[in-house]
């Protein structure tokens, strides 16, 4: 009896097992497929530019002449602009999330304003482009400058820093407030003292996601009126600048190929840029992994 129920269990399982396997096989040719085309794509990237990086580069102003232009207003305009989006979008995204799980009411008004979050979050970027057109750049007479297209890129990403920041506060075992409220410390210390380094990982993670965005958006920009060629550095916020993305696009529209590979090497400034934001992030993050 025993061994016909096992030779039918048996008969039973093998359907499952052979659909196990054929989803298995399947998300691996799916990954597999993702690894190929990044790998064909970086090594198209790397070998087309890697002749026209170097520090001459680096260090050159744009150039109507292949042999002689370089990303350095790009280059410092990029860094610009994360100096203004970075602490914005952060400050404002994190202060909210706070607000909303932390002290808000759970009622109509609250969800109300949670959907809203979460649909901005997937609104094109081009709107934004429009709508910090229409704030920034005309009703404030700020103009193309670096604190216009700064508060802007904050708008894109700040709903997802918003969403990630409320799901790393959330996270946090109610464990640790109470035992920090045992100890008679008020919320606020108990928010600033063990719920927010606790958080910290999950809040980096989609604080360095948001700010990868927007190191590599261009539509928002070009709503603005940006210029793809400039050659001067600002020298504040209320200066007129570039950044990588747009040079890129201005070189990639060229005929000549010099300027191909000029931007295959912009592009590599770019991921370089990408990889040590992600660095940053990861130390930190491990920092405060460790003590929760």
């Amino acid at each position: 009896m025993k061994l016909v129920n096992s030779a039918s269990m048996v008969k039973r399982l093998k359907p499952r097992l052979a659909i196990n396997f054929l989803f298995k096989c399947l998300f691996l040719m799916a990954t597999l497929f993702g690894l190929l085309v990044l790998g064909i794509l970086l090594y198209r990237i790397f070998t087309q530019g890697i002749a026209y990086l170097d520090l001459q580069f680096l260090q050159s102003l744009p150039s109507r002449k292949p042999e002689q232009a370089g990303v350095k207003t790009a280059l410092i305009g990029t860094i610009w602009l994360m100096g203004v989006v970075a602490p914005v979008s952060l400050l404002l995204g994190v202060g909210t999330a706070i607000y909303l799980e932390e002290y808000a009411k759970k009622n109509r008004f609250t969800r109300f304003i949670q959907i809203n979050i979460s649909n901005l979050a997937g609104v094109p970027s081009i709107v934004f482009g429009l709508l910090g057109l229409t704030i920034f750049v005309r009703a404030l007479a700020l103009g193309t400058s670096v604190l216009a297209a700064g508060l802007t890129m904050s708008l894109l990403v700040l709903p997802i820093i918003i969403v990630a920041s409320q799901e790393a506060i959330r996270s946090v075992s109610k464990e640790l407030r109470e035992a920090s409220f045992g100890m008679g410390a008020t919320k606020w210390q108990t928010i600033v003292n063990v719920v927010l380094p606790a958080a910290v990982p999950g809040i980096l993670t989609g604080g360095i996601l948001a700010l990868s965005r927007a190191i590599g958006e261009t539509a928002p920009l070009v709503v603005l009126g940006l210029p793809l060629f400039l050659a001067f550095l600002p020298k504040s916020v209320f200066d007129m600048f570039t950044v990588l993305p747009m040079q890129i696009y201005n070189w990639t529209g060229r005929p000549q190929a010099e300027f191909q590979s000029l931007a295959a090497a912009g592009i590599m400034v770019l991921l370089f840029m990408l990889i040590i934001m992600n660095s940053i992030a990861v130390l930190i993050r491990n920092k405060f992994s460790k003590r929760y």
